[in-house]
């Protein structure tokens, strides 16, 4: 069974960090690109980040210089540390395992609030 366990997401004032993980399981970690997600309420889901299984690395431009993503393989996990957090970061934040010829596995979410 493929469990993808998002957690580190909480209430942060502006200006804080967050560290987000997201531990997987039930799948070869080190051949899925990992991507994380966010959705705030009335507006639809957005790529945040995303590291490919060689290591590359692209962010949306209102994250650019504030958030990294990084994985650990031999820890199936991925992080999204985030610094300098603004009220328009807030949102539920999702990981995604993707695989061109394999199907594509989400958690189940964890909520990300920056307000003072």
């Amino acid at each position: 069974q493929v469990q993808l366990v998002e957690s580190g997401g909480g209430l942060v004032q502006p200006g804080g960090s967050l560290r987000l993980s997201c531990a997987a399981s039930g799948i070869i970690f080190g051949i899925y690109n990992m991507g994380w997600y966010r959705q705030a309420p009335g507006k639809q889901r957005e790529l945040v980040a995303r590291v490919t299984t060689g290591g590359r690395t692209i962010y949306v431009d209102s994250v650019k210089g504030r958030f990294t993503i990084s994985r650990d393989n031999a820890k199936n996990t991925l992080y999204l540390q985030m610094n300098n957090l603004k009220p328009e970061d807030t949102a539920a934040y999702y990981c995604n395992a993707n695989h061109v010829t394999l199907p594509d596995y989400w958690g189940q979410g964890t909520q990300v609030t920056v307000s003072s």
